[in-house]
């Protein structure tokens, strides 16, 4: 049999239990009372990033050696879930954070590493993560911003789409053709671009259905110069290592996903105790009982795949592709569900931003979006069945 290690999703460790208390009280106290000003106003939730700062909650999965926390997989996950709870804005600093700085994790040189992830882990710099672009999305390989050798540096031109915390961070991870005339897929490189190298910009912001205290821009390169050593691995195998990436950061969208849909169906059941109709409180009524229990039962299934899929993450298992788009494909689904029966429960007042539900409907909604729409994770899922 199998040890029991390898499966600490059945029952959290002491000490992931003691982590999720101090988030959750962390969240309670310093976040949760900012994000519906965030959500009004777009703004980027300052305080919340101090309080997770604070609280080493910023960007916990950066290893000690490089003066992080050294948080697994599965303890990035907690942080992640308490965190969404509340406020789905704010939840995505230290998403963000891990997904900007996994590729240079997985693949870049000790040099790189130490000079990046450290100025991340103490605080000093938020990572963002350009992938994407205007036609090409799901398409990744179809990109067109270009990376040109010039002696020892580059020279990077082109646009990204989508980018999350755009403006707030100081790097991107930035993927670019290499070769135009490359095997199509294995001719795109990776790059490191600060904030401040000339020629670099970015677009207004997106105005959003939801997570609107999360900015979200297009970056522009115009004859960008990058040194050399900018360079996160092989100019030729930067795609693979984006896609080695979202096998892992996924995760983290399906622990945020099931965070919202927690946070909505705690309010739902707090307000159908108290609310009263015909003379009993909402909560008597067998019909309501039955939509509150489908909640928590999807919900809890979701939480469960989230936290195998992190224990795959975390031991980089062979499956993990399967798992990681398996997690966020189903945790984003029953967000957007649990989150609009969360609504429902409210009548009329879950339909005015009086109270959060609304809101945690709008942010799920991006969960089944980004990192790869769902109907690509189903692609993902089918292809590893039918390899």
């Amino acid at each position: 049999m199998s040890d029991v290690a390898d499966f600490p999703y059945f029952a959290l460790s002491d000490d992931h239990r003691e982590l999720q208390v101090a988030v959750r009280e962390l969240c309670t106290s310093k976040i949760a009372p900012h994000a519906a000003e965030a959500d009004l106003t777009s703004e980027f939730p300052q305080a919340s990033y101090q309080a997770l700062k604070a609280g080493d909650f910023h960007a916990p999965h950066i290893p000690e050696a490089y003066q992080g926390v050294g948080a697994d997989a599965l303890a990035t996950c907690l942080v992640i879930e308490e965190i969404s709870r509340v406020c789905a804005s704010s939840a995505l600093i230290p998403a963000v954070n891990k997904l900007g700085t996994l590729p240079l994790m997985l693949g870049g040189s000790e040099e790189l590493k130490k000079r990046y992830l450290t100025p991340v882990a103490t605080g000093e710099a938020m990572f963002s993560y350009g992938l994407s672009e205007r036609e090409a999305g799901s398409d990744t390989a179809s990109m067109r911003t270009r990376a040109v050798r010039d002696g020892d540096d580059w020279i990077l031109n082109g646009q990204k789409s989508w980018i999350t915390n755009a403006g707030e961070s100081k790097y991107y991870t930035v993927l670019a053709v290499t070769d135009p005339d490359g095997r199509r897929g294995r001719n795109i490189g990776a790059f490191v671009v600060e904030t401040g190298d000339e020629g670099f910009s970015w677009g207004a912001k997106e105005r959003k259905l939801g997570i609107k205290g999360s900015p979200t821009r297009e970056l522009h390169f115009d004859n960008v110069r990058l040194p050399g050593d900018r360079l996160v691995g092989d100019p030729s195998e930067g795609l693979q290592l984006a896609l080695r990436t979202l096998d892992h950061t996924r995760v983290t969208i399906g622990a945020q996903a099931v965070g919202i849909a927690q946070g909505a169906l705690d309010y739902a059941v707090g307000y159908v105790k108290e609310r009263k109709q015909f003379g009993k409180h909402l909560a008597e009524f067998q019909g309501l009982q039955f939509m509150l229990a489908d909640m928590a039962m999807a919900v809890e299934s979701a939480r469960q795949m989230v936290y195998a899929a992190a224990a795959k993450s975390e031991r980089n298992d062979a499956d993990l592709g399967f798992f990681g788009a398996a997690a966020k494909c189903h945790a984003s689904d029953v967000a957007m569900k649990v989150t609009v029966d969360a609504v429902q429960l409210l009548g009329g007042a879950g339909y005015v931003n009086d109270h959060p539900v609304e809101r945690m409907m709008r942010d799920a909604k991006i969960t089944q979006i980004y990192e790869g729409t769902n109907q690509i994770q189903r692609l993902v899922m089918a292809r590893s069945l039918l390899k």
